[in-house]
């Protein structure tokens, strides 16, 4: 037992995990990590929500905003920099808290990368070519087909994502889910994981809202100052897609804006299923008063300890 804790702070987009983890950040005396891979880039503030200096209260973020989307920045360097930076707090802090929706980036953290097979030039050759010919909507098919049971949990909107999987696929003659949960690598810490939750009519009107707060704060002007990129993969995610297809003339700027909404439930939903399947998360409606998630939190730890 390492005495020391990583508290990550999980759930769908909207559900206000930025919120809650700064105050719990404030009760433990603690520094907050991002695993929100939408928010590692500076120039996607208002489409990835990226908390302002107020709603961080006072509280250090970090991996906020320290990508360009001209970089190639992958989840495993995500984890490298990460174990890094936590072997430093960890010398002043016995517990550390990370926030965050992408479930693939809190897991490298917390439990490791899966390892999957070296896959061959033809299979990478072969799913490129897919992409080129039939663009995002083959891939999303072709996945389905071939595994239905990760199709269910991965971002749709991401290309990079899909075609690593089809290239496990193509090149092993399994699915992609098949190499997943290979089980947990070892860390110097132990791992407490709260889950945020709320009925599914709350969440879809926190999801409409921050919508309508993003176009306020000025996703259009974000959205248009990037459409010289937005073919790198930084920026394949809702939120900019649709708005870029307005961009170029398709539909009225009502139409993205109900597409992003509809998108972001989307989203959130396969978040829910990512996490749904991770039985060491205790679950917490989403307006638990501060104080009342701390008493768990810490009767949690305490048990942690005696039995370690």
């Amino acid at each position: 037992m390492t005495g020391k804790f990583l508290l990550s702070v999980v759930g769908p987009t909207a559900i206000g995990k930025t919120e809650i983890a700064v105050a719990l950040a404030k009760e433990f005396g603690t520094e907050i990590l991002s695993a929100d891979s939408r928010q590692f880039y500076r120039e996607m503030a208002m489409g990835t929500a990226v908390p302002t200096m107020e709603q961080r209260g006072g509280i250090n973020h970090h991996f906020l905003q320290h990508k360009s989307v001209t970089d190639v920045y992958h989840v495993g360097t995500f984890e490298v920099e990460a174990l890094e930076l936590l072997g430093k707090l960890f010398q002043s802090h016995s517990l550390v808290i990370m926030a965050g929706g992408s479930g693939l980036y809190l897991n490298a953290v917390r439990t490791g990368l899966d390892e999957f097979p070296k896959i061959s030039a033809e299979a990478h050759m072969s799913v490129k070519e897919m992409y080129t010919k039939g663009g995002l909507e083959l891939l999303q098919a072709r996945l389905k087909g071939v595994d239905p049971v990760y199709y269910e949990v991965v971002d749709l909107a991401n290309p990079r994502r899909l075609m690593r999987a089809l290239e496990v696929c193509i090149g092993t003659g399994l699915p992609y889910s098949s190499f997943l949960d290979s089980g947990p690598k070892p860390r110097f810490f132990s791992n407490l994981t709260l889950g945020l939750r709320a009925p599914r009519e709350e969440l879809y009107r926190r999801i409409d809202v921050r919508v309508d707060q993003m176009m306020e704060a000025g996703l259009l002007d974000e959205v248009q100052s990037l459409l010289a990129y937005q073919n790198l993969n930084a920026l394949q995610t809702v939120g900019y897609r649709e708005i870029f297809r307005y961009l170029e003339g398709v539909g009225t700027l009502e139409e993205a804006v109900s597409e992003v909404k509809k998108n972001t439930r989307r989203f959130a939903k396969r978040q829910m299923t990512w996490f749904r399947k991770d039985e060491s998360i205790m679950w917490l409606d989403h307006d638990t008063p501060t104080e009342e998630m701390v008493k768990i939190i810490e009767e949690k730890l305490e048990i942690e300890r005696h039995e370690n």
